[in-house]
């Protein structure tokens, strides 16, 4: 072989490698490519999931914001309610909390709750649970439970101190005495005077006396009422009946009517008849005058 065509041969050996190298590059390029596009695509991922997280949480806000509107809406239908008669007129007792929108059933009014309510302090004087000849039943203003309240019980006197009693129960019993006696109960919520009541406990000659002098209307009351209930259902059955049988009553009092204008008729011709005779004998006088007239021309 020449030397040109050694070296021309060298020179090929050369390009072709340097192709080879080139290839080989190419070829580590692409593969590092491939290699690096996982990486990369995870954060194309990460950044979509970002995206999607960030309207979730904005959806999430605006829903956030629109809860609330409706619990206000909630709230302010919750909040239209009636508060019933307290049960008392003085001391502590209990209403009614009604509800006036909003019911269940499509009903205009509903009773959410019972709660506790409050009247004047002083219920004045009272009357006992229970009396007899020998003693006399109290009890303090009070709802359940009982317990609830502390009492406190005094016996009061002219000109002096109260005396407190030991007994601390809603309900004092005592015996009666040579002269009257007055006592006092103060119901007390967290040391708070809520109801103060008073009672008088008369002798026994005493009490005999009023219910001596007391008139006994009571039976005389529950006569009067009983026969005036009677009387009302007596009316009432009456005209039930009458509506209930109108065509044979009506026929029934057209008959009676026409009965009695019977009877009138015949004693108006029985008149028209008597009138007629007794008028005439007068008549007659009177024809006979008149013949004897003309027979003595």
């Amino acid at each position: 072989m020449s030397p040109g065509g050694a070296g021309c041969s060298n020179g090929l050996l050369l390009t072709v490698g340097w192709l080879l190298l080139a290839g080989l590059r190419s070829a580590c390029g692409t593969n590092v490519t491939a290699v690096q596009d996982p990486s990369l695509a995870p954060e194309d991922e990460g950044e979509n999931e970002g995206e999607e997280e960030a309207e979730n949480e904005a959806e999430a806000e605006s829903e956030a914001q629109t809860l609330p509107e409706e619990d206000v809406s909630n709230n302010t239908a919750v909040k239209e309610v009636e508060f019933g008669m307290c049960t008392v007129t003085c001391g502590v007792g209990i209403r009614e909390v009604i509800l006036t929108n909003g019911c269940p059933g499509g009903e205009s009014k509903c009773i959410v709750r019972v709660e506790e309510c409050r009247g004047p302090v002083d219920c004045g004087w009272g009357r006992p649970i229970s009396e007899s000849l020998d003693s006399v039943r109290m009890a303090c203003t009070h709802i359940s439970p009982v317990n609830r309240f502390k009492y406190i019980w005094k016996l009061l006197r002219p000109e002096q101190q109260p005396v407190i009693l030991a007994n601390d129960s809603a309900i004092l019993e005592v015996r009666r005495e040579v002269r009257p006696l007055v006592f006092e109960c103060a119901t007390l919520d967290n040391n708070e005077i809520v109801a103060s009541i008073k009672f008088t406990v008369y002798t026994t000659s005493e009490l005999q006396m009023k219910r001596s002098s007391r008139p006994d209307t009571d039976a005389v009351l529950v006569f009067v009422l009983t026969i005036g209930v009677i009387i009302c259902i007596f009316v009432i059955f009456v005209l039930i009946f009458i509506i209930i049988n109108w065509g044979a009553v009506k026929s029934f009092w057209g008959e009676k009517s026409s009965s009695t204008e019977i009877p009138s008729e015949l004693s108006l011709v029985r008149y028209k008849d008597s009138t007629s005779l007794d008028q005439s004998p007068t008549e007659i006088p009177g024809t006979e005058d008149d013949a004897l007239s003309e027979w003595n021309e």
